[in-house]
């Protein structure tokens, strides 16, 4: 039963909707509601009638997000498959809807011969995930290709920003809180198929050789500080293969933390505070989280 304060939707509304099985740490609670929109206008009239009292988070590929084990209060909106879309409207641009994975966005530039969104291959998210946290990889980011996005505010007001509108910087936006990004404009450069093609292989490559990618994990932990790079204040602060729980420091690259089967994410958390307070003391460096960090401790 929806609780009475709850719109009516057209899309699909679940109370109490397990988190773990949709974020790569394959831990954490339930979203008290889990709402996958049918449309943006659907999220749109649903947001616009829900007490604004009720916060409201987007979830993408939960690859870059711990979701606490006392769950996320509000509603949790998931962008499915009506936006998991790419269409290129130029010869250079394409318009991608927010839940389209950096995979669907770089491979369709490629077909459609659009260099330089190659990066976003490496990158395990959602299009509303790149544009919220300029999302990067290999020298490039999301402030390098953005022309503009079009995001529904938690008042239900459909706008549309450009990017200067956006207060870019490393890993960080100005985008309000409750924000949902349906769709973004994205601008590369003419190239060849082939030569796109085989720049995708040379990223792929390296992240397959440095990265911990078949493991639970929850993609780079904390923010390379000015100058310096996490994993290598990480490894010196001696946190390599460093355990906590059913938690540990990745001894692939030491920027990751891996679930080794039945970590809660208190345990992740913990170990992460942990590598912060070793390198702290070793470096004098405060590492800042770069995975977000959500819902409520149990």
């Amino acid at each position: 039963m929806l609780a009475p304060s709850l719109p009516s939707v057209r899309g699909a509304l679940k109370a109490d909707a397990p988190l773990a099985p949709l974020v790569w740490f394959k831990a954490g609670g339930a979203a008290q509601w889990l709402f996958e929109p049918k449309d943006a206008d659907d999220l749109s009239a649903f947001l616009r009638a829900l007490d604004p009292a009720v916060p409201v988070m987007a979830l993408g590929l939960g690859s870059n997000l711990i979701v606490r084990d006392g769950g996320v209060p509000g509603v949790v909106v998931r962008l499915g498959k009506p936006f998991a879309t790419v269409e290129p409207v130029d010869a250079t641009a394409l318009r991608c809807g927010g839940g389209a994975s950096g995979i669907l966005v770089s491979s369709t530039a490629r077909d459609a011969g659009i260099a330089g969104l190659e990066f976003l291959r490496s990158i395990p998210g959602t299009v509303g995930g790149f544009v919220r946290m300029n999302g990067g990889a290999y020298g490039r980011e999301t402030c390098d290709i953005l022309v503009e996005c079009e995001v529904v505010l938690r008042s239900g007001e459909r706008v549309t920003l450009p990017l200067d509108a956006l207060g870019y910087t490393y890993r960080h936006s100005t985008l309000p809180e409750g924000a949902v990004v349906v769709s973004a404009l994205f601008r590369g450069i003419p190239g060849e198929p082939a030569a796109i093609q085989a720049e995708m292989d040379r990223i792929a490559a390296a992240r397959e050789e440095s990265q911990p990618l078949r493991s639970k994990t929850g993609g780079s932990t904390f923010k390379n500080p000015d100058g310096h790079k996490a994993w290598a204040l990480v490894d010196e602060a001696g946190c390599r293969g460093l355990k906590l729980g059913g938690a540990q420091v990745s001894e692939k690259h030491t920027n990751f933390l891996l679930n080794l089967g039945d970590a809660t994410s208190a345990d992740i958390e913990a170990l992460g505070e942990e590598v912060r307070r070793r390198v702290r003391e070793k470096s004098g460096i405060e590492l800042e989280w770069e995975i977000q960090r959500v819902g409520l401790h149990k």
